[in-house]
């Protein structure tokens, strides 16, 4: 064996997975595709802008407690996101917007009752036929496309439900600066546990048995060769773990049990884009008398983009530009400058500023995460059923094949950082003892 366990993927699971197998006194190896850690997460620098911009992740949501132990170790604060939201009217006023979404997951967490399983839309649609919530239902469309990033057609209404049900906010801290100094810190815990790390190494198939895994990979010298380890943790993307050809796809052999096949076919990776604008100034704190001064969100269903969110209360010049769903998916093929551009007139129509928008922007960023070949997409859902695809995904096989990264979250907090640290963890924790025990 060239390793007790290999780690397949340096993203927040990937990481925390490595670390605690290597602090069980295990021989870890962890690969990782990209020539860099962090996943999903993303810090990029942006003209001026003091701090890095997060093409990723961004937000911590809830208690989050592996993150915030993560960030005090760090030395990293976090910051609460601002709660002043606006959202538009018809005609494009901006009204205040503070209970909306209140009502929206009171709303979509009926849906927990559910005798069986629906779409998001079935259900939806159902809502709106008492008029009296046909616009929460609407609100909540809009949720389900953006927050969730999720097709309605096919997403599950109650597992949104369960997610709405377990606590996790929607938008509640940020790390100030961004994640990238926890996922240093990560990294380094890594290393100074033992763990190997080799970057820019690139998974091509797997052959396991039980208590034996072969892994083929192309090193960074484009060389391709074989790891062989006694177990392995996965934490690829389930948009990864679909993909059946390509440069960041798996071949598993044999082909993996029936049950974790037909939980990846439940798990779908939803598409969004998030584009981030530096401007010379923060324009519009100032305008129609400071009106939007404390504004932190806004949500405006009619245009290209959905949201829009600003640093709030820190006094920042960037603001993000986001759509999800199916609108996301009718922009795939776009060009960087052209959604750049789009969201700059977007900031314009919606704060009436179209001029002034255009002549203080400095510059924009945006990362396609549909089309990087290893995350295709920006974070799973859970397609319509009556079993909980996220746990199956969760199971080991054979006690010998471990699987982590937020799409096996069962707490309500797939999609999240938190989410995938904690998952990392106790993949780390089951495969330790499993290794252990054999040992004796």
């Amino acid at each position: 064996m060239d390793t007790d366990v290999i780690v397949i993927g340096a993203g927040a699971a990937g990481l925390a997975a490595a670390r605690d197998l290597a602090l069980a006194s295990l021989d870890v190896i962890l690969i990782e595709a990209r020539d860099r850690i962090g996943g999903r997460v993303l810090p990029r620098p942006l003209a001026s802008v003091l701090v890095p911009v997060e093409l990723g992740a961004e937000f911590i949501h809830g208690r989050a407690s592996e993150t915030m132990a993560l960030l005090k170790q760090a030395g990293i604060a976090t910051v609460p996101t601002g709660d002043e939201a606006w959202a538009c009217e018809d005609g494009g006023q901006l009204r205040r917007e503070d209970r909306d979404y209140d009502l929206v997951q009171r709303a979509l967490g009926a849906a927990s009752s559910l005798s069986k399983d629906v779409s998001a839309d079935e259900f939806l649609h159902g809502l709106a036929r008492d008029p009296n919530m046909r616009d929460t239902a609407e609100t909540a469309r809009s949720f389900v496309e953006n927050f969730e990033a999720a097709d309605p057609a096919i997403a599950s209404a109650r597992a949104i439900a369960d997610e709405v049900g377990s606590g996790v906010d929607l938008m509640s801290t940020r790390p100030v600066g961004g994640y990238g100094p926890m996922f240093d810190l990560l990294r380094a815990e890594c290393i100074a546990a033992g763990a190997r790390m080799m970057l820019s190494t690139a998974a091509r198939a797997l052959s396991w048995s039980s208590g034996s895994v072969t892994l083929d990979i192309v090193d960074p010298g484009k060389q391709a060769r074989a790891l062989r380890a006694r177990a392995a943790v996965v934490t690829l993307p389930v948009g990864v773990l679909h993909a059946q050809n390509g440069e960041a796809s798996v071949a598993f052999s044999p082909e993996l049990p029936s049950s974790t096949r037909a939980a990846l076919a439940r798990l779908k990776m939803g598409h969004a884009w998030k584009v981030m604008i530096a401007f010379r100034t923060p324009f519009w704190q100032t305008i129609e008398g400071g009106r939007y001064q404390d504004s932190s969100f806004f949500r405006c269903d009619g245009g290209t983009f959905a949201a829009f969110w600003t640093q709030a209360p820190q006094v920042e010049r960037t603001i993000c530009a986001w759509v999800g769903g199916p609108k996301a998916i009718a922009l795939q093929g776009a060009a960087p400058e052209e959604l750049i551009e789009l969201a700059v007139d977007g900031v314009g129509a919606l704060l009436g500023q179209s001029a002034r928008a255009r002549g203080e922007f400095e510059a924009g960023a945006v990362h396609d995460w549909h089309a990087d070949p290893f995350s295709r997409g920006v974070y799973s859902y859970v397609a319509v059923g009556d079993d909980d695809p996220r746990a199956a995904l969760a199971a080991p096989v054979d006690a010998t094949l471990f699987f982590a990264g937020e799409a096996t979250s069962t707490d309500g907090q797939g999609g999240t950082v938190n989410g995938a640290l904690v998952t990392g963890r106790r993949a780390a924790a089951e495969a330790a003892a499993v290794l252990s025990a054999r040992a004796r």
